[in-house]
């Protein structure tokens, strides 16, 4: 079945699911699963967003399949855990066929984000474009259940996007409640501190700081135009968060470490996962976080059932995020 084709019969699958109220998700076709819900039922890390009645909304990224007449479409079947998979995907335009024309932002065209829907893994991949407009990119996803996939990526003439959708592999699965909210992160010898709030409702500035065996890393290595990058991601729903990064490598006034400083804007009070990557003797890290935006919720809440999982060091899994 070529690409159009299945384009046009995932379509037909999720009107026929959704009633058209949520547009493209996951893919059907000869070669797809049923689709399934949109969100399987995971929603206790953080509370909803609220708004005053008649309030503008501005809609945090990742929460749509479709947005400014664009829309994320899977195109890959079943997903086995722990089997590497050839895994497609494409972004049809408002003239509904795959967009092959993208802007470069941090190096890359597209940056893919996968996390399962308890935060508790994170890939970040920079898939290659065909010239028929489909993305794919080798994964490996660990463990059955839901995922949720982001595209981060700027169509040439439009404006910046992040779509999302979810991703379901195959078996059994039991959510975990996200790791303890903690200050600091350790990935292969190194530490990492974080300094700053999340504060709902507006930006705030968020610096983290890298040493290795107690002693300060003063010479990060620039990794897709950044000393570092940081992706936010509100638990629950899994609100995809506007983060800037301070500063470039070059610019005369950015430091190579130990401090990395970022911006982020969080849209309600809530629990989140942090995930900074970073380089460092050629090799990409990321070190992760839950924090808590807003009044903390009662101790019980915070408590985590998990150890964190170790953070994958491949640097084919990490890349940037930075709006």
């Amino acid at each position: 079945m070529n690409t159009a084709a299945k384009l046009g019969t995932y379509a037909l699958g999720l009107a026929v699911v959704f009633g058209g109220a949520l547009g493209l998700g996951n893919a059907v076709g000869s070669d797809a699963p049923a689709p399934a819900a949109a969100t399987p039922g995971h929603d206790s890390h953080a509370e909803p967003a609220t708004a005053p009645a008649g309030a503008a909304i501005d809609t945090p990224g990742g929460l749509q399949v479709s947005d400014n007449g664009h829309t994320l479409t899977p195109l890959t079947g079943a997903i086995k855990p722990g089997e590497p998979t050839d895994f497609r995907f494409a972004v049809t335009g408002p003239d509904g066929r795959p967009v092959t024309d993208y802007q470069i932002a941090h190096d890359k065209k597209l940056h893919l984000i996968l996390v399962p829907r308890d935060l508790g893994d994170f890939q970040h991949l920079h898939p290659e474009l065909g010239a028929d407009g489909v993305w794919s990119v080798k994964l490996t996803l660990p463990d059955a259940g839901a995922y949720r996939m982001f595209a981060d990526f700027e169509p040439t003439g439009g404006e910046a996007l992040t779509l999302g959708a979810d991703v379901l592999v195959a078996g059994d699965y039991a959510p975990e409640a996200l790791p303890a909210v903690s200050r600091t992160a350790s990935v292969d010898g190194y530490t990492v501190e974080l300094e700053g709030e999340l504060v709902p409702g507006r930006s705030s500035r968020l610096a983290l700081t890298v040493s290795k065996d107690g002693k300060p890393v003063t010479d990060l290595q620039p990794y897709l135009g950044a000393y570092g990058h940081l992706v936010a991601l509100r638990g629950g729903d899994l609100a995809y968060l506007h983060v800037h990064p301070d500063g470039e490598p070059g610019d005369g006034r950015t430091s190579p470490g130990p401090e990395i400083v970022f911006h982020a804007e969080a849209p309600s009070a809530g629990s989140y996962r942090l995930f900074l990557d970073f380089q460092h003797e050629g090799e990409v890290r990321t070190a992760a976080f839950t924090v808590h935006a807003g009044q903390a919720p009662a101790p019980a809440a915070q408590t985590a059932t998990r150890a964190p999982k170790p953070t994958p060091t491949k640097s084919d899994a990490h890349g940037d995020h930075g709006h």
